[in-house]
């Protein structure tokens, strides 16, 4: 359901994308933990948009670039069959009854509603120890597994005590809802991942991605128009989710970082222009400074400090079939090229930013030569009047005295020695 720019943007609108709407409170960038991190009216980003809503057009991010393009969804990537050969639990997948005694249950499982999978983004991470308490708090069923980054959970209710969804919590901020309802996810941010919360994300940045599973019994599982097709005998098998939930919140948390570069660029988007019509840069060395603090900082989180780049330690002993899963759904994302992408911006970035910086430090130094060349100058004034003024051509009054005239020097009287 959800139409993934290779390089989202909350800025230049894009296909697919609704901005979240942020209050007073959250435009500077803090967020009430007691506090669902979405406001109640905040639109998801799905191919329907909602009645009244205004036709998303695309704009170039800067003057004389295109557009970010959109990840196309018609885009066909086939999931390995062998997951149907590993040793499966019981199916959890619900089949509608038969109206008619002849219809087999193939085609009962086809007409089965689709499910939904919701990622939300909302936090730079989550603490661990505290998540875990409070999910042993809610019941047994509420956390499951546990692996290196992530905390596996099912979603239970007083009025159903047998578990409807899977919940997936991941360390760098993300969750995974698999077959719950929005007012569901909302009672789980809310009550459980929000308090939780390490560094959350202002409302502003806050991501959320949806797609949709639909269970078959013969078709051949893959991925297409943000829908994913699987056997219905894998719908028992959390494994399976996880595998898929890790790509696809690798995405979303990817998605942050391409909103700040975005942001930046579109800060920083006029310095070219100016530089070219005026010669001169209308911000200061200190400012020039911060954005490229700004660029590197995210530079760094991406590369170095994000797990958004890395294959997750959880496929070191899983069976390699489920790595083979995860890297179809990443190649379905575009991940390798949207980082490629967005590596390739910090890079102008970068040089764009050195070259501002080049201009202003030259500029500097030029100011400085000039009042060098204007102390000098004037030392070399004052110089010339102090020697004017040793010869006597310059009076003490700062006027020119008249030549004294010659009178002859008297004779010293003699006088012979004794």
């Amino acid at each position: 359901m959800l139409q993934r720019s290779k390089s989202a943007g909350k800025q230049p609108n894009r296909p697919g994308y609704v901005p979240l709407p942020a209050t007073d409170e959250q435009a500077s960038g803090s967020r009430d933990r007691n506090k669902s991190p979405l406001p109640d009216n905040a639109q998801r980003r799905t191919n329907v948009p909602k009645p009244g809503a205004k036709p998303v057009t695309k704009r170039a991010i800067a003057p004389g670039q295109p557009a970010p393009g959109a990840r196309s969804k018609e885009k066909f990537v086939s999931l390995p069959e062998e997951l149907e050969e590993l040793e499966l639990p019981p199916p959890q997948l619900e089949v509608p009854p038969a109206l008619f005694e002849d219809i087999d249950i193939s085609e009962r499982i086809s007409q089965a509603p689709k499910q939904r999978i919701s990622i939300y983004c909302i936090a730079e991470s989550l603490d661990r120890k505290l998540l875990e308490r409070r999910l042993e708090a809610r019941g047994p069923s509420w956390l499951v597994s546990k692996y290196p980054d992530v905390l596996y959970g099912q979603y239970t209710s007083l009025e159903n005590p047998k578990p409807t969804g899977s919940v997936f919590y991941f360390d760098y901020g993300c969750v995974s809802f698999w077959n719950l309802t929005p007012k569901q996810e909302q009672d789980i941010l809310k009550n459980i991942v929000v308090p939780c919360e390490l560094n959350p994300l202002p409302v502003r940045e806050v991501e959320i991605d949806e797609f949709d599973v639909r269970y078959t019994a013969n078709e051949k599982m893959n991925i297409q128009n943000d829908t994913i097709t699987l056997n219905y005998r894998l719908s028992g098998d959390h494994s399976i989710k996880l595998s898929i939930s890790y790509a696809l919140s690798q995405s979303t948390k990817l998605c942050v970082y391409e909103e700040r570069v975005l942001e930046i660029v579109q800060s920083t988007k006029d310095l070219p222009e100016s530089l070219a019509e005026t010669g001169k840069v209308s911000m200061s060395r200190k400012a020039i400074a911060q954005l490229i603090g700004k660029v590197f900082i995210q530079r760094a989180a991406v590369n170095l400090l994000s797990t958004v780049l890395d294959t997750p330690e959880f496929f070191w002993s899983a069976p390699d079939i489920m790595q083979t899963l995860y890297k179809r759904i990443c190649e379905y994302m575009e991940l390798d090229d949207r980082v490629e992408v967005l590596n390739n911006r910090f890079a102008v970035l970068s040089d764009m930013l050195e070259l501002v910086r080049d201009h202003a430090e030259n500029a500097h130094s030029s100011y400085l030569e000039w009042i060098v060349i204007i102390l000098v100058a004037i030392c070399v004034f004052v110089g010339i009047f102090e020697v004017m003024g040793t010869v006597g051509l310059v009076g003490p009054g700062g006027h020119f005295r008249p030549k004294a005239a010659h009178r002859p020097i008297p004779a010293l009287p003699f006088k012979p020695a004794r």
